[in-house]
């Protein structure tokens, strides 16, 4: 069969996504027993995702999706509560708080947002994360926690 024709079979048979149904995915990705799985919502994603966040920028769904596996081996238990999410033309925002269990460290919630923005057929072109790593981790680290927030202050606030 052609290769456009079956391309357009996959997109057809896709969920449309809105705000809603990425809410429902985005919870469903999270929330599996502590380890995350992104299997339902890979084919979602355009083959050529772009997706940047504080800690990186990567293209393609390869890199993409070995990038996924990578926070899934990292983390004991990862869990995330969609706080909202809007859609507006072929952009989607969600909100987010982020629950993660390192191996050795205490849990950590990261609160962060994601924005989406769609093809002209419905898949996910490009992702980009907001979220304050190093701050909503080093909350969580006794005295460090504190001195940290104290040097941010007094150098940015």
């Amino acid at each position: 069969m052609d290769n456009g024709v079956s391309e357009q079979k996959k997109t057809a048979a896709l969920t449309v996504l809105t705000a809603e149904t990425i809410k429902e995915l985005w919870s469903k990705t999270y929330n599996t027993e502590g380890k995350p799985d992104w299997s339902h919502i890979l084919p979602y994603y355009d083959d050529n995702i772009y997706f940047r966040d504080s800690i990186q920028g990567l293209t393609g769904i390869e890199e993409f999706t070995a990038m996924t596996e990578r926070l899934a081996n990292r983390s004991k238990d990862l869990k995330m509560k969609i706080v909202r999410a809007i859609k507006e033309d072929n952009i989607v925002f969600i909100e987010w708080e982020m629950t993660i269990s390192y191996k050795k460290n205490p849990s950590s919630v990261l609160y962060g947002s994601s924005r989406l923005t769609l093809t002209e057929d419905g898949k996910i072109g490009e992702q980009r994360d907001y979220y304050d790593l190093w701050g909503d981790i080093f909350d969580n680290i006794p005295r460090f926690g504190k001195a940290y927030r104290r040097f941010m202050k007094k150098k940015f606030g």
